[in-house]
């Protein structure tokens, strides 16, 4: 059969959309079949349902009226009676539809300008379809494009089958484009939005750095250096840790490059912005020692369970350990995941002289002692009147000056003033309504009941129902800063392992879970991977 004029020019058009927009041929003969059962619709009516089929092949276009087939006649539009299906389909069933021929349509003007705005419309759907398919799965990639427009400080970026926008906060600050101008950016997301897909770039974001440095160091595309964390500061100053798999490469040095010419890449890029590669290192300490640099560090005090690290520097170091406007050491805490607290040699010598007359006032008003003997038992290192109650009795009396005598009613009067304390608690637990049940609780003591009814948890089933943030607290990230809130046991020195040891044993006590529950989740669970072998020393860190 020969293929009429109409046909092969409806084709020819179909297959000319089709690879001008990049898409699927076939979605554009379904978006015409689309346009054309819309016109028919108007002209036989909107209830008749209307099905049109165009042959991909052939350009043949068909048109059919669909009857559901129904027990009782209601709409002679769209339903057919069960009797006059079976006389043209013997084998009809309630439910099932007919399909009978309609002759072919003539497009008047309004019914052509419809059924164009259909398939237009329908085009388009495809193009942002295929655009978001395209770009979603390039999340994370650098990608270059021209400068489109600039509409109130954001930046329309042409990426040539789509567009992104670079916010004005997502600019390095000072950084001005213009049109025509080329771009390199990252794409850090992409959302299908009513207006089409939404393709969000930054140059600001840390792992555009990243990316950097991965299109200018071989070793780290080849995954022989590993970027283990970035922190920055646009357009002023960042911090980049790395390490090594092969312990004959220098990862700083593969990073800065001959003479500099790989980090200086990176930094042309990113408008001067200065460059800190820091060794990466499993113990936290030498890490964070390192991520400080160029400042000099005396002595660190790690506190693993809060994550935060005091580092004591000396007084002449104390602004470059900062930085200016607290830059470096927050660039290091960014890059490292721990909160820094940043003290001199002369303000630590004061605070350990504080906190020794704290305990050496403790020691004296709570064991009824002279100052002389608070002040031997807070230099013996003993912090907390328990630790003078329950220590073998051979530790207090081996302390100079002291003797079994002396030892036995040290401890006798730190226990008489335990006593006393958990009275009082106990007695306040009460007051507050607090059940006995919670006692049962591994790990809770009365001073801790006394604190939860204060915070209004009085019954096991209030407790039970408590997140591990509510008792030990938590942290928040405000405006770069580390903002922390402070839970009910706090003051306690609870751990996230001991609290959520506790919840878990009131869940059980009430029984919201069971020990087949957590044995089913501990199944689960995935075996944690070792640790890394040969990795590098702690070296100094290089800066561009």
């Amino acid at each position: 059969m020969a293929v009429s004029a109409n046909r092969l020019e409806l084709l020819q058009i179909a297959d000319a959309v089709a690879r001008e927009k990049l898409i699927d041929k076939d979605i554009v003969i379904g978006a015409m079949a689309d346009a054309i059962q819309k016109a028919a619709k108007s002209r036989y009516g909107q209830e008749t349902n209307v099905r049109a089929d165009i042959n991909a092949r052939t350009g043949e276009i068909k048109l059919q009226r669909l009857m559901e087939v129904v027990e009782e006649l209601e709409n002679t539009d769209n339903q057919i009676a069960l009797a006059d299906a079976r006389a043209k389909n013997p084998d009809a069933q309630l439910g099932d539809f007919i399909a009978e021929p309609l002759p072919p349509l003539d497009f008047g003007r309004i019914a052509a300008q419809s059924a164009k705005q259909v398939i237009v419309q329908k085009v388009r759907e495809a193009e942002r379809d295929k655009q978001y398919e395209e770009f979603k799965d390039r999340v994370g990639e650098i990608v270059n494009g021209t400068v489109k427009r600039v509409e109130y400080g954001n930046v329309i970026v042409d990426l040539g089958r789509g567009e992104g926008i670079i916010r004005r906060d997502e600019l390095i600050p000072r950084e001005m484009y213009r049109y025509g101008d080329r771009v390199r950016a990252f794409i850090y997301d992409v959302r299908r939005e009513q207006r089409g897909p939404q393709i969000f770039l930054s140059r600001t974001h840390p792992q555009f750095m990243a990316k950097l440095f991965q299109m200018e160091v071989p070793e780290i595309y080849d995954g022989i250096i590993e970027i283990k964390s970035v922190a920055r500061d646009p357009g002023s100053r960042a911090k980049i840790a790395v390490i090594s798999r092969d312990s004959s490469i220098d990862p700083v040095g593969a990073c800065v490059g001959m003479r500099g010419s790989r980090v200086q890449a990176v930094v042309g890029e990113l408008q001067g912005e200065k460059i800190d590669i820091i060794p990466w290192q499993p113990d936290a300490a030498s890490f964070i020692v390192n991520a400080l640099q160029p400042a000099q560090v005396a002595k660190v005090v790690l506190d693993e369970d809060a994550e935060r690290i005091e580092v004591v520097v000396p007084d002449e170091q104390l602004s470059l350990a900062i930085g200016r406007r607290g830059q470096n050491v927050r660039l290091a805490s960014q890059l490292t995941g721990w909160d820094i607290d940043i003290l001199t040699e002369d303000e630590e010598s004061a605070r350990r002289q504080k906190e020794f007359t704290d305990r050496t006032e403790l020691f004296m008003e709570a064991l009824d002692v002279d100052e002389m003997v608070g002040q031997v038992l807070a230099s013996e290192g003993f912090s907390t009147i328990e630790e003078v109650a329950y220590v073998e009795a051979e530790e207090v009396s081996s302390i100079e000056g002291f003797d079994e005598e002396t030892a036995e009613e040290i401890q006798a009067r730190a226990r008489e003033y335990l006593d006393r304390i958990e009275a009082e608690n106990d007695a306040r637990r009460k007051e507050l309504g607090v059940a006995d049940e919670i006692r049962d609780v591994p790990g809770v003591t009365t001073a801790m009941m006394v604190a939860l009814g204060e915070d209004g948890i009085k019954s096991l089933e209030d407790f039970a129902g408590c997140a591990v943030d509510d008792l030990v607290g938590w942290r928040e990230r405000v405006d770069g800063e580390t903002k922390h809130y402070e839970g009910v046991f706090t003051p306690f020195g609870t751990t996230r392992a001991e609290a959520e040891e506790m919840i878990v044993a009131a869940r059980l006590a009430v029984g919201w879970i069971s020990e087949e529950d957590l044995a089913a989740e501990t199944d689960e669970e995935p075996a944690e991977g070792e640790g890394e072998a040969g990795e590098p020393a702690a070296a100094a860190p290089a800066s561009a």
